[in-house]
């Protein structure tokens, strides 16, 4: 009963009923689950509107179970429950994206669905290109694609090039005035495979004001997906990175290698082995 859990006392006597282990391990896998929500939720753009719903969803079950018990509110508490059902689907609905990013960072955890390509010669190519934009303050954003597919997205706006990926045509692609140097860049499998790409937008206030489009455009894509953001800003020519809705900026050309060999897959000490060569 509902007001038997207010009861301290009946708590206690009904815990002591149970093996230790058995409510160790209770408690365990309830603290595990709670902390994986909080954890994927943390950084995405519905994660305080969420726990907000769900702060008051549970404080509205348990001031309805208690008053239905203490007042014989049945229908009312049976009105509730069906309630409860209902938004369990809006919840689901609304919050689609961060639920697909939550099923993303789990099979992202899991080794059969791990990879770890060469991608050394990408690297190079991409900080060979940031530092070659950022000394002249020439904007750039460019999504390397990881394991979620940004094919369906390219396809619908951007422009299908299929040519390995270089510093050259990076340069060309973002050099002031071309008809796409204005829009992003996506990269899959060490090719650049479409430019001119609208890559969606992070919601207005989640960055500082003073960083522009192509860093929104490149927090909203990290958001949406689990690809790496490479960014060029063309007011200050400082190289930032955006990760799962997180961005580093100011990085130093070395500082972005060894970035982009961390969260790519690739082996630091062997693109050192590699520079040195």
């Amino acid at each position: 009963m509902l007001a038997d859990f207010f009861n301290i006392n009946a708590f206690l006597r009904g815990i002591s009923n149970y093996a230790w282990w058995q409510i160790a391990l209770e408690l365990l896998l309830i603290g595990l689950v709670v902390y994986w929500v909080v954890r994927f939720l943390r950084g995405t753009r519905g994660a305080r509107m969420l726990r907000g719903i769900a702060f008051v969803l549970i404080s509205l079950y348990l001031i309805v179970g208690l008053l239905a018990e203490q007042l014989g509110l049945g229908r009312l508490q049976f009105l509730y429950e069906k309630f409860l059902l209902f938004a369990s689907f809006a919840i689901i609905v609304a919050f689609q994206p961060e639920l697909r990013r939550a099923l993303m960072r789990l099979s992202e955890t899991l080794p059969l669905f791990r990879r770890s390509p060469e991608v050394l010669e990408d690297v190079e190519a991409l900080v060979e290109a940031a530092t070659f934009l950022s000394r002249r303050k020439i904007g750039a954003v460019l999504a390397i694609e990881r394991d979620t597919p940004l094919t369906s997205m390219a396809e619908d706006n951007g422009t299908p090039i299929d040519a390995r990926l270089t510093a050259d045509l990076l340069n060309t692609i973002f050099w002031p005035n071309s008809p796409l140097h204005d829009l992003g860049v996506i990269v899959i499998g060490g090719r650049i495979a479409y430019a001119g790409v609208q890559f969606p937008m992070a919601e207005v206030g989640e960055l500082e004001r003073e960083l522009g489009a192509r860093h929104r455009a490149a927090v909203g894509m990290s958001q949406d997906s689990d690809a790496v953001l490479l960014v060029v800003s063309e007011e200050t020519g400082d190289v930032s990175i955006a990760e799962r809705g997180q961005l580093i900026r100011k990085l130093t050309p070395d500082g972005l290698r060894g970035l982009l060999l961390e969260l790519l897959g690739g082996d630091g000490d062997r693109g050192s082995l590699r520079r040195a060569a």
